[in-house]
């Protein structure tokens, strides 16, 4: 399954758009965002030339038009990817390329090294939705997944992966719906072993984080450095300076004590915090309120 990828294309890299770049903004870990979509032209004018192709923002998550609820949202299927043994039976939905710069898997493995960006083209479907109060047109997609390429199931037993274009004749011949029929289109879904895999930060955990540190790579084997809180930052220093109660000995004579062998509970001359009191063990013995 392939659920988080990336697309970090600025707006003045996608002068192709068709008019929905005001939709589109780079992101580091979709879903739940507007992808630059490539599609053929013939989808919205019948007399354009088989190769022309257009970019168009999309949303992932694929509304089908048959959708009867006004809120996209209110959708109880999971639509984000389509295996492509069932696409026969999604004849009605059409044929686009999706543009990322990777996708995320989880793995609890080292990889190999990184080389850099490239651009990734995933097959995929699209289709229109218009909501049954009237409005805006909304166009969205699904990602077409394939069985994993062997590197793949090597990091952490994945057992699907994103169909990728790797050639332009492919990215061409999957667009040209009028001339490749959906049997021929099949043939150029198959798992491809070109990608490769690094290492990336927990960030990409936190469905608040999207920024370009969830694509960085990072190196598994450097020790994270665990930052103190201040709960803890109180103990450790506690700990450090407060003078050690000394252990009694049953058999020892505590009446012959020194006065200056006083606890450091005694010796204060602030009230120590509740915190404090009741690691200390003095006054009640109930547990502070915190």
């Amino acid at each position: 399954m392939c659920g988080r990828t990336a697309c970090t294309l600025v707006l003045n890299e996608l002068s192709r758009a068709d008019g929905d770049t005001d939709k589109y903004w780079p992101s580091y870990k979709s879903p739940q965002s507007f992808s630059p979509v490539l599609v053929s032209n013939r989808h919205f004018n019948k007399d354009a030339p088989v190769d022309e192709c257009v970019l168009a923002a999309m949303h992932w998550d694929l509304v089908p038009a048959w959708f009867r609820e006004n809120d996209p949202s209110k959708m109880q299927y999971n639509t984000s990817n389509c295996g492509n043994e069932s696409l026969l039976e999604k004849k009605s939905y059409k044929r686009c390329v999706i543009l990322a710069n990777g996708f995320y898997e989880w793995s609890d493995q080292d990889d190999s090294d990184w080389t850099g960006w490239r651009l990734l083209t995933i097959a995929g479907l699209f289709d229109s939705w218009t909501p049954p109060c009237g409005g805006e047109t909304l166009y969205t997609y699904t990602v077409i997944t394939v069985d994993s390429s062997p590197n793949l199931q090597s990091i952490h037993d994945h057992d699907r992966m994103p169909a990728v274009l790797d050639r332009e004749d492919e990215v061409r011949w999957w667009l040209d719906f009028g001339e490749v029929k959906s049997l021929e289109a099949m043939k150029l879904l198959q798992p491809k072993s070109s990608l490769t895999f690094h290492p990336i930060s927990s960030l990409v955990n936190n469905s608040r984080n999207n920024s370009p540190e969830c694509l960085q790579p990072v190196d598994p084997t450097v020790e994270k450095t665990v930052q103190p809180t201040a709960s803890s930052k109180m103990m450790t220093s506690w700990l450090k300076t407060a003078s050690p109660t000394k252990r009694k000995n049953p058999d020892e004579d505590t009446s012959a004590k020194a006065p200056e062998e006083k606890s450091a509970a005694e010796k204060q001359t602030k009230p120590a915090g509740p915190l404090l009191q009741w690691l200390l063990g003095s006054g009640s013995r109930k547990k502070p309120r915190t």
